[in-house]
């Protein structure tokens, strides 16, 4: 009996120390990672380069750029999460630039703008986007947006019809598609960015900009930037704010008179009806169109030479 307390009290006392040499390590781990973000955030705030302009907007700065010099304006919404959109779109900007105007822009938590601290709403974003518009004097544009532009887009077309002249959809969301009603895991998002293991993460997945069109400076500048906004209070205020804002817009459709042409990807499978629910969109459009085509969700970051040829002859035959 003494025999077999001697070896349980000795089990037990290699399995505590074992258990308390693991959490040394990982709290030792996490420090490390902790403070590696710390000095590589300051590092890269000095090495992130300017670009477009800032322009006034409910007493806070928005970055705009705007390339080409087309009658034409095309103004470029980004999806969510997209670190530095004006960057991101560059394939897109570059190939619609030598015949339209473009005005991509950075909403406030986006690239170079500044954040806030007021509701991500529809209502909000499209209200702010469009005051920056006003400011550059900018009164008839496409408005051509991915991913979750297609909310905040169907808000806005709603509000100034009078100034939209077409929508363009790159992958756009839809009202009606599913899992937007689940909770947003923001607090989740929250402590890998302050705790370093988002950019641990990140620098793990590899490459995100592999294999495609922009060079080794601008995927560095990209990097850096979405470093920069990493889960910022503005982003995910946005987070929290998809099951209402995708509610909200399920009272909107596009109105029938706008040009509407929605470029979707022809192989999702992450979204059950995906071709079905921009169908839906179109089919009381007076000027409607759906164009599946074969990439990945970033559609502009492989296929802009194409995006931008069909939307030419598309606009050419609403006319």
């Amino acid at each position: 009996m003494r025999t077999g307390a001697c070896i349980m009290k000795k089990w037990l006392r290699i399995t505590l120390k074992s258990i308390a040499a693991l959490m040394i390590v990982i709290v030792l781990f996490l420090a490390v990672v902790f403070v590696v973000n710390i000095i590589s955030n300051k590092s890269e705030q000095g090495k992130i380069e300017s670009y477009g302009q800032l322009v006034p907007v409910d007493g806070k700065k928005m970055n705009v750029l705007i390339q080409g010099t087309g009658e034409e304006t095309v103004v470029l919404l980004p999806g969510y999460g997209t670190g530095a959109p004006a960057l991101d779109f560059k394939p897109l900007i570059d190939e619609l630039s030598p015949f339209y105007t473009v005005v991509a822009v950075e909403p406030f938590g986006y690239g170079l703008s500044d954040g806030t601290d007021k509701e991500r709403t529809n209502d909000n974003i499209a209200s702010e986007i469009h005051e920056a518009l006003q400011q550059l004097g900018i009164h008839r544009y496409t408005l051509m947006g991915h991913s979750i532009a297609g909310i905040y887009g169907l808000d806005y077309v709603n509000k100034y019809t009078d100034e939209v002249t077409a929508f363009v959809g790159i992958d756009s969301s839809v009202p009606t598609q599913g899992g937007m009603d689940a909770e947003m895991p923001v607090g989740l998002f929250k402590f890998l960015d302050q705790s370093g293991l988002m950019r641990m993460l990140k620098k793990l997945s590899g490459d995100p900009y592999a294999g495609l069109p922009y060079d080794d400076h601008i995927k560095q500048q990209m990097k850096m930037i979405s470093n920069k906004n990493s889960s910022n209070d503005t982003t995910m205020n946005e987070m929290k704010h998809f099951n209402d804002n995708f509610t909200a817009a399920q009272a909107l459709a596009f109105p029938k008179e706008l040009p509407l042409l929605l470029f979707i990807q022809a192989n999702n499978t992450d979204v059950e009806g995906w071709k079905t629910l921009h169908e839906g969109q179109v089919k009381d459009s007076l000027h409607g169109k759906l164009i599946p085509l074969e990439g990945e969700h970033y559609l502009h970051h492989t296929l802009s030479k194409e995006i931008v040829q069909d939307y030419k002859e598309f606009m050419e035959q609403a006319k």
